[in-house]
């Protein structure tokens, strides 16, 4: 399997054919990370945090991926070896994750995505390798609103179900995705393990930290409510503009919209239909998000449906009250039943709207310091910590260690 170099960020890459990516007879921990590509969201970010932080453990990790593209290609961690698959379509990694199991024989292949997952348990069974593979579970068991899009997703659940057998375990991000991947996708409980992403690195601070400007942020009459996410129909943000128009009838809000997606239009139609020109900004996809939630009075989420939340983590590690849908998975983990945020039924924009109303006493409600310590729960260390134990429990023969 041969590997080759198009990114404009060779130098910081270790590109590797798969039979030269572990040491044979090393005593470390031999772990690959798989995932479709090096797109910009989370579950990619996510991973090379964890490869990163494994590698930290004293783990010979390498990472897979189904087509090396994206942009966190000049962010992966200097000297992780990277297998680039070079497939087309999902299923034409099957029979190439299959050599480089054979070849490579890793103790663990950590899955990600639930086609990667369905992927990763396949190629375990043509080989009947020796690797334990662990799949993470970041969304909804075929959930609906992908469903939607693409209809193979109703059958994510009976994959599971039949690949059963082949999996050592399943990380859920959250404690409502565990449940479902018990419900629906028939794992047993024993084999499901809940660890929530990692959220707040070294970094955050600084990052939190950083000057914006906006001139919104300066007018102390106006308050400035944000959000950020993917435009898409799960996030809802239908109702989110339809809560700003009935908390306008009372207080004169704004709301600062940072992302990007395919519902933009509809969405900017939406906003010019309730009267909200002035009153809603979309700012696009912005690295320097934390810097903007840490200025604003509230963080709005109006999602139907979530994995996680990881936005929700980002606002309370600035010290930014939250409002947030009660919606499926996510949330009310995060939040704690409302312990560290209010929560108000999806789709319900006049409940929203009361809570926006109520903005001037949040931070009394939901002081910093509180919130603070709650997003230290969601550390890049914290979450390497859990990982590390699942993995040392499958592979206890071998010796982790903290490297130099």
């Amino acid at each position: 399997m041969s590997v080759s170099v198009t990114a404009p960020n060779r130098s910081a890459l270790k590109l590797a054919p798969a039979s030269q990516t572990v040491s044979a007879g090393a005593s470390a921990p031999r772990l690959a990370i798989y995932l479709h590509d090096l797109s910009g969201g989370g579950v990619e970010r996510q991973s090379l945090v964890i490869a990163d932080e494994l590698r930290r453990r004293g783990a010979d990790v390498t990472l897979v991926v189904h087509s090396l593209r994206g942009p966190l290609l000049d962010q992966v961690p200097a000297g992780l070896p990277v297998v680039d698959l070079k497939a087309s379509r999902t299923i034409d990694d099957i029979p190439r994750l299959a050599e480089f199991l054979r070849r490579d024989k890793p103790d663990i292949l950590l899955a990600n995505f639930d086609f990667n997952n369905i992927a990763a348990l396949l190629a375990k069974m043509i080989t009947l390798s020796s690797t334990k593979v662990v799949i993470c579970q970041h969304s909804r068991v075929a959930d609906p609103f992908l469903s939607l899009e693409r209809h193979l997703y109703r059958y994510v659940g009976f994959a599971y179900r039949a690949l059963a057998p082949f999996m050592s375990k399943a990380i859920a991000v959250s404690a409502g995705l565990a449940e479902e991947l018990h419900r629906q996708g028939g794992i047993p409980r024993r084999r499901i393990v809940t660890i929530n992403n990692p959220v707040i690195g070294p970094d955050f601070a600084a990052r939190a930290a950083e000057k914006v400007e906006h001139p919104w942020l300066h007018d102390p009459r106006h308050p400035v409510f944000i959000t950020a996410g993917r435009m898409v129909p799960q996030k809802d943000h239908g109702t989110m503009l339809r809560a700003l128009a009935l908390h306008r009838r009372t207080m004169a809000g704004r709301l600062l919209f940072l992302g990007v997606g395919p519902l933009e239009p509809e969405l900017r139609a939406m906003v010019t239909e309730l009267g909200l020109e002035d009153a809603v900004d979309f700012l696009g996809f912005r690295p320097d998000a934390p810097a903007w939630f840490r200025q604003a009075d509230a963080f709005l989420l109006s999602s139907r449906s979530e994995g996680f939340g990881n936005v929700l983590v980002e606002a309370m590690g600035c010290g930014t009250p939250v409002i947030s849908t009660d919606c499926v998975c996510g949330p009310r983990d995060i939040l704690d039943n409302g312990r560290y945020g209010v929560l108000v039924p999806p789709g319900d924009a006049a409940a929203m709207a009361q809570e926006m109303n109520e903005v001037a006493t949040l931070r009394a409600r939901f002081p910093s310091e509180l919130l603070h310590q709650r997003a230290a729960t969601y550390t890049y260390e914290a979450c390497a910590a859990q990982y590390a134990a699942v993995f040392e429990a499958l592979a206890p023969q071998r010796a982790w260690a903290a490297r130099a």
